[in-house]
């Protein structure tokens, strides 16, 4: 019986390789029907100040959400947007194209606390947050470190100085001609209050001399920091983990509470260095 049970065990484990190898060579692209949820106001609203700019030029974006095949989102126009300081300071956003609001005298302070208005498709919405700092990237170094195949590639090392009088999160991303999108790396002072960081990136073998990397390194609030998170999270796909579900910002609509808009209005100071890979 021992016998025969192992010989059936066997016979199956080899029809389900033999299952799995011709799904793998199948070419063809399905298209599976998938469900369509509500659709939803999108609002990409990042103020940055970078070092060494005034920080006057300052867009938002407001799109809706769209099914997953779709070759596009589609962009909200007509919308009244303005941010408000503290202060009572009025900053206009106007609409440049379609779906894009552009302000061209922001004034940005640091510590201070600045109020997002949206009015758009008969809704209305708000946001609050504070203006975050950043200290700057002190340098970058290169260096060929071994991959996980034993290839050598090139990383990257920035370093720059946690202040000790405060806790602080950063959010950091990477463009390169040889990325489709940005790549973003979430840091906090938790195990470094107080010294200098160094953080790596590196992209396989994709990264050649003559590339150049830009980085961009911000100062954001807690709140965003955990936002941003659960972002990363759920875009790494991993199978086993639970699905973090609709991840909910700073934006509220105070017409309807339950028809929220997606996206965080965040303020950020940033230091962004452009490095060409030797």
């Amino acid at each position: 019986m021992n016998k025969l049970k192992k010989y059936m065990v066997m016979n199956k484990a080899l029809a389900l390789i033999s299952l799995l190898f011709v799904f793998a060579s199948c070419e063809d692209v399905v298209n599976l029907d998938l469900p369509t949820g509500e659709t939803k106001l999108v609002i990409d609203a990042e103020i940055i100040w970078k070092k060494g700019t005034d920080g006057k030029d300052q867009t938002i974006k407001i799109s809706k959400t769209a099914p997953y095949y779709n070759g596009s989102t589609p962009k909200v126009s007509g919308a009244q947007v303005r941010v408000e300081n503290s202060n009572g300071d009025v900053f206009p956003f106007n609409e440049t194209e379609a779906g894009v609001y552009k302000c061209t005298n922001f004034v940005p302070v640091i510590d201070a606390d600045y109020k997002l208005f949206i009015d758009a498709e008969g809704q209305s919405f708000t946001a609050v947050e504070k203006l975050t700092s950043v200290t700057p990237i002190n340098k970058v170094e290169q260096k060929i470190v071994p991959d996980f195949d034993g290839t050598d590639i090139i990383e990257l090392t920035f370093y720059y100085n946690d202040p000790a009088d405060q806790t602080n999160y950063y959010v950091t991303d990477y463009q390169a001609p040889f990325l489709i999108y940005p790549e973003y790396e979430i840091t906090n002072d938790e195990f470094y209050n107080g010294n200098e960081i160094s953080t790596r990136y590196s992209h396989e073998d994709k990264m050649l001399p003559g590339n150049t990397v830009t980085i961009t390194h911000r100062g954001v609030s807690k709140n965003f920091y955990n936002y941003w998170k659960l972002i990363l999270e759920a875009s790494n796909s991993n199978p086993f983990s639970v699905p973090p579900g609709n991840i909910r910002g700073n934006i509220v609509n105070t017409t309807d509470a339950s028809n929220f808009a997606m996206g965080y209005f965040r303020l950020c100071e940033a230091d962004q260095v452009p490095y060409v890979v030797q």
